[in-house]
């Protein structure tokens, strides 16, 4: 006969996946090393912690870029999530954190107004390019990308975004429990008030948001209403595909931002782009990170988004893995997950060595330019970084 003491000691000794809702496939060892399509740097420093970092392409060509910069007196992240292409996204990869490290060195801080005017250069960088090339070629008015960016500067946290990428707090409320906060807001026309946002901007245009095949869309074309790029949707004179005309643009480019100073309780933030959060909840994501080890957690939560959308469409799992990129963005969107780690004993120390830039589907290493900004200054080229195509 098995005692009571007996009964709980077993509980107790249960595989913490069955207390976080995980699958037997997502609980143990990690797995997806020998998957080509995922990327993934599992444990690495920052100017207060450390991080995980995971990317899963599903595209043909992969639209997400997402990268860590690890300086002395601060850390980025910033994850670019494209669509209608990847001209946009590596745009803004390669150019907004170089825009915000300009423009902070000129005010001598880093503040909500330094994120803003960040954003703005980016987006008219890119705006620039799409005039040059639009005759050309008239599809890249219709490319643009969501965008993600947190700084960790002086104790505190700022974030902004565009779409909907989103960034979710985890800190430890009453009885210990893991609470997540999301930090963002979504700007998609999925919720119901981002859609009356939407109407009240445009009263005069009865169709600024239609659904199509069950889904809403701005103009029956995409779902989210603030993006770099998506110049057709901006400009009448790059309106390539746009069948009905609009007077004023009908998505924006003023990213929603937010500051807060980082207390006791807080342990961690995920950055992520919609991927992550099509399937994962915030608080299942904020419950994994909190209940597994740092080592690989980024992977973890992209592999427990992979298990979900598997499930969903009722294949195996190891099946979905085994499709390749482009057949497999039928069962998912590509994926970046950044999760960055607070130590608070960290906050008010400076790295001792320069940071080394971690970038999605990059092994090479380089110092972050959150180091070098001051010493190059003088010499840095203030035109804008050119597209690049990627295979």
């Amino acid at each position: 006969m098995v005692s009571w003491l007996d009964r709980t000691v077993s509980a107790c000794c249960q595989p913490l996946g069955r207390y976080v809702g995980l699958s037997s496939s997502e609980d143990g060892v990690l797995g997806g090393e020998d998957y080509p399509l995922l990327w993934y740097r599992d444990l690495e420093k920052h100017s207060c912690g450390e991080f995980s970092f995971a990317v899963i392409q599903a595209n043909q060509v992969c639209e997400d870029y997402g990268h860590v910069e690890p300086g002395r007196e601060g850390t980025f992240v910033g994850v670019y999530d494209g669509h209608g292409g990847h001209d946009a996204s590596r745009f803004a990869f390669d150019n907004l954190s170089r825009h915000l490290i300009t423009l902070a060195r000129e005010k001598g801080t880093i503040d909500e107004e330094v994120l803003n005017n960040a954003f703005s250069a980016t987006e008219d960088g890119f705006l620039s390019i799409v005039q040059r090339e639009f005759h050309v070629d008239p599809t890249i008015a219709t490319t643009g990308c969501c965008c993600l960016v947190g700084v960790i500067w002086k104790r505190t946290l700022y974030v902004a975004n565009l779409g909907d990428c989103r960034a979710v707090l985890g800190h430890i409320g009453r009885f210990n429990r893991i609470v997540a906060e999301q930090l963002t807001n979504d700007h998609n026309v999925r919720i119901k008030e981002v859609r009356d946002e939407l109407r009240a901007l445009h009263p005069d245009d009865p169709n600024i948001v239609r659904r199509v095949r069950r889904t809403w869309r701005v103009k029956g074309i995409i779902k989210v209403t603030r993006a770099i790029g998506d110049a057709s949707l901006k400009k009448p004179e790059f309106a390539h595909g746009v069948m009905e005309p609009f007077r004023r643009p009908v998505v924006r480019a003023d990213p929603s931002v937010c500051s807060r100073n980082l207390q006791p309780c807080d342990r961690f933030v995920i950055f992520a782009s919609d991927g992550l959060w099509d399937f994962l909840s915030n608080e299942k994501a904020a419950q994994i990170v909190h209940a597994y080890p740092r080592q690989g957690i980024a992977r973890r939560l992209v592999l427990s988004a992979l298990n979900v959308a598997s499930r969903a469409r009722k294949l195996k799992y190891d099946d979905l893995m085994n499709y390749d990129k482009g057949v497999r963005r039928a069962f998912h969107d590509d994926i970046t997950v950044v999760v960055i780690f607070i130590d608070h004993e960290m906050l008010n120390d400076e790295l001792t060595v320069p940071g080394m830039s971690v970038r999605g589907f990059v092994d090479t290493h380089r110092p972050s330019d959150f180091n070098i900004a001051q010493e190059v200054a003088t010499e840095t080229d203030p035109t804008e970084t050119e597209l690049i195509e990627t295979v």
